[in-house]
C-alpha cells in the first residue's frame, strides 16, 4: 500500500463502488462516501484492504464537515454521488425536482470541495473527477444526428445539472491550476446502475467507466486540466 489517499463520495454502490474498490486495487487508502453508513459498512467489506468507510451526505453542510475534519491530507477526490428524480420535458419539469437535483449534482460537489479543499492542498499531486454525463454536452443534445437529440428535453433536470457540473470543473481547475491541481469531468456512459430504469436494464458495465475515472484519478503531472472525457479516455465536447 502506498501512503496516498482517496476520496468517493456515493461509493457504496454503482460506478462509485468500483472507482473504490479500483482505486483500493492500486494500493490507496480509500474512504468510502455513503450517506447510509449500513450500505457503506458492507461496501468496506466487500473491497477490503485500503478501504475506510466515510459517513458523508453531500446535501448536509453538518455531515460533510464533520467528514473533512476527518482527513489532514487527501489525495483524490472523485465527486461520483448523484441522483435523477426528473424525468418530463424541460417546460414541465417540476421545480422542486429541480432544486433537488442541482442540490446533489452541483451544490453537493461544491460543497464537498470546498470542504476538502484544505486537505487536497497538502497534497504534492492533487486530483480531483467529477463524474458527469454525456447526456450533459450542449453539443450532442443539440446535434439533431446524435441519440441525445431525440430525448426532446427529457430529463432537463439531470441534463442541465450535469452541464453546469461541466462549467463547474473548467472554473474549478482554472483556479487551481497554479497549485498543481488536475480537475477533469468524466462522461462514464450509460451503465448497469440505479439512476434510473434505463441504467437499470442496461449491459454497460460500471466497472469499465470506473476504469475512466481512476484514469484521471492517478494522472501524472504532465495531465490534462479542465476537461471532459469519456470513459475511454476520448474527449467530450461542452
Amino acid at each position: 500500500m502506498n501512503n496516498r489517499t482517496a476520496l468517493v463520495t456515493g461509493a457504496n454502490k454503482g460506478i462509485g463502488r468500483d472507482i473504490a474498490h479500483q482505486l483500493a486495487a492500486e494500493g490507496l487508502t480509500v474512504h468510502v462516501g455513503s450517506r447510509d453508513a449500513e450500505r457503506g459498512r458492507r461496501t468496506v467489506e466487500e473491497i477490503g484492504g485500503g478501504a475506510r468507510l466515510m459517513v458523508l451526505d453531500v446535501t448536509d453542510p453538518g455531515s460533510i464537515a464533520t467528514a473533512a475534519a476527518q482527513l489532514d491530507r487527501l489525495d483524490i477526490l472523485v465527486n461520483n454521488a448523484g441522483i435523477m428524480v426528473d424525468g418530463a420535458t424541460a417546460p414541465e419539469a417540476d421545480l422542486e425536482g429541480f432544486r433537488r437535483t442541482y442540490e446533489t449534482n452541483v451544490f453537493g460537489v461544491l460543497a464537498v470541495t470546498n470542504a476538502f479543499l484544505p486537505a487536497l492542498r497538502r497534497s504534492p499531486a492533487p486530483r480531483i473527477v467529477n463524474i458527469s454525463s454525456g447526456t450533459g454536452s450542449l453539443t450532442w443534445s443539440a446535434d439533431p444526428e446524435h441519440q441525445f437529440a431525440s430525448s426532446a428535453g427529457s430529463g432537463a433536470a439531470y441534463r442541465s445539472s450535469k452541464t453546469a457540473l461541466n462549467a463547474l470543473t473548467l472554473y474549478t481547475a482554472q483556479a487551481l491550476a497554479s497549485e498543481g491541481f488536475k480537475v477533469n469531468a468524466l462522461a462514464p456512459g450509460l451503465r448497469r446502475t440505479d439512476l434510473n430504469a434505463r441504467a437499470a436494464e442496461s449491459d454497460g458495465d460500471p466497472a469499465e467507466a470506473a476504469a475512466g475515472a481512476v484514469r484521471l484519478a492517478l494522472l501524472p503531472d504532465t495531465g490534462p486540466t479542465g476537461g471532459f472525457f469519456s470513459w475511454d479516455g476520448t474527449p467530450a465536447p461542452w
